[in-house]
């Protein structure tokens, strides 16, 4: 998620009042070392529809692990 946040340059502020969720909740989300999920699939899902929206593409592990990019743009 912090990578994410990165290509787009939003801050957690930014990115929690666009979820709907609290800081706390982003900071929860991107602590290193996390083994479990520490905030519930409605919230990730809430987070990632943000991302997603902001042209954040979600990369699938691969056998590198899984990872962030900036979805290319379409021309029409």
């Amino acid at each position: 998620m912090r990578a994410a946040r990165a290509l787009i340059g939003i801050s957690q502020a930014e990115l929690a009042l666009r979820a709907g969720v609290s800081v706390p909740t982003i900071k929860r989300c991107e602590s290193e070392g996390e083994k479990i999920p520490v905030v519930s699939s409605e919230t990730q899902q809430k987070i990632r529809t943000v991302l997603e929206a902001a042209g954040i593409e979600f990369i699938p592990e691969n056998g590198g692990g899984p990872g962030v990019r900036l979805a290319k743009k379409t021309t029409s």
